[in-house]
């Protein structure tokens, strides 16, 4: 049984109605992809607190986790671990969004999210997506 591995990710939408996006920097795995950005939950930490973490180290900004709403999720099977990712909606947040890894960012029309390659679990969250905007 493969092991599971628990990932959140956020859905930064800006006032224009765009979606934030992160290209994945090289050297990490499934480089050059975009997504959406989160990561890992660590042990002991909730799904929130951890994206809200993730949020400040990544992109240098401070979310509320009254903020998050939940939106949906992924489930996909890699070869090595199956991948299990909420995925929150975010439309508040404090301080200027920046690449802090070093990675491209860019805010993307719903209907255009298709035209960037991203990882396959994240693929599937862009209905979602266009059908909320």
């Amino acid at each position: 049984m493969p092991k599971l591995l628990l990932v959140v990710a956020c859905a930064l939408i800006d006032t224009d109605g765009r979606i934030l996006i992160a290209q994945r920097p090289e050297g990490k795995a499934l480089a050059g992809l975009w997504e959406f950005p989160g990561g890992k939950v660590e042990p002991g930490e909730r799904p929130e607190d951890s994206l809200t973490r993730e949020l400040a180290e990544e992109l240098a900004i401070t979310v509320k986790k009254e903020c998050l709403a939940p939106l949906t999720f992924a489930s996909y099977a890699y070869d090595d671990f199956h991948l299990l990712m909420p995925l929150y909606v975010c439309r508040r947040w404090q301080g200027i969004v920046q690449g802090r890894e070093g990675q491209a960012l860019k805010w993307v029309r719903p209907k255009a999210l298709r035209e960037y390659p991203m990882p396959p679990a994240d693929e599937p969250l862009i209905p979602h997506l266009i059908d909320l905007l």
